[in-house]
């Protein structure tokens, strides 16, 4: 395990967000205020312009990063691994994109494997991806995974999926373990001490935010 410094931004020495909020800043914009108004809560933001980095600069996700930045959030380029089928190369070569073009200062690996015969493979793109600039780096399983994938990251996401799913389940807790569950009711809370629940349903949970962080309406004006 290499755990970020605690004087790093949004230690997580208490309750915190973990935020993949993967909607374009242009067409959500109120909700990225929100995002970067809530930074004292958060422990990080995974940052998905077009499921990776996308092919060129996008200019919105350029100045929310840099928002967030300058609140002191970390940002978290997401890159799928396809459960270590993807080569290694294909992988960092995103993670660099998303450093150069957005100064992601971490990364959000998704869909990583949980099986032990994988470790040497994901074992290597966690040491390109530290090379790469990654000071944070987040592993998303979505399952518990063999104990070997704890020295590798910052973070392990064991749990991925409902709340229906979740809320029955006993599963074995950790600091270094965060829990990402959608269709939650308000007021649900995952074990974890990162974590994140959001109401969203469907193919696309992931375009909501929590419940907590998500502003109200403003109300009707009388009359």
């Amino acid at each position: 395990m290499s755990p970020s410094s605690p004087s790093s931004p949004s230690s997580p020495s208490s309750s915190s967000f973990l935020v993949p909020f993967y909607e374009h800043p242009a067409d959500r914009p109120e909700e990225w205020d929100a995002v970067v108004e809530a930074a004292p809560s958060l422990y990080g933001v995974v940052l998905n312009p077009a499921n990776g980095p996308g092919t060129a600069p996008d200019p919105g996700f350029a100045a929310v990063a840099e928002r967030l930045r300058a609140a002191g959030v970390r940002v978290l380029g997401y890159a799928d691994t396809a459960y270590g089928r993807r080569p290694h190369g294909e992988v960092v070569a995103e993670l660099l994109r998303h450093r150069d073009w957005y100064g992601a200062d971490g990364a959000f690996l998704d869909q990583v494997p949980t099986a032990p015969e994988a470790l040497a493979h994901v074992r290597r793109v966690s040491v390109a991806a530290r090379a790469a600039g990654a000071r944070t780096l987040v592993l998303n399983h979505g399952a518990h995974p063999d104990p070997g994938y704890a020295e590798l990251a910052d973070l392990l996401v064991t749990f991925e999926g409902p709340w229906d799913s979740y809320r029955g389940l006993d599963l074995p807790l950790a600091d270094h373990y965060c829990h990402l569950v959608y269709a939650a009711p308000p007021g649900a809370l995952p074990t974890t001490r990162v974590h994140c629940a959001v109401p969203g349903t469907g193919p696309h949970p992931w375009g909501t935010l929590p419940h907590a962080l998500a502003r109200e309406p403003d109300p009707a004006p009388s009359g």
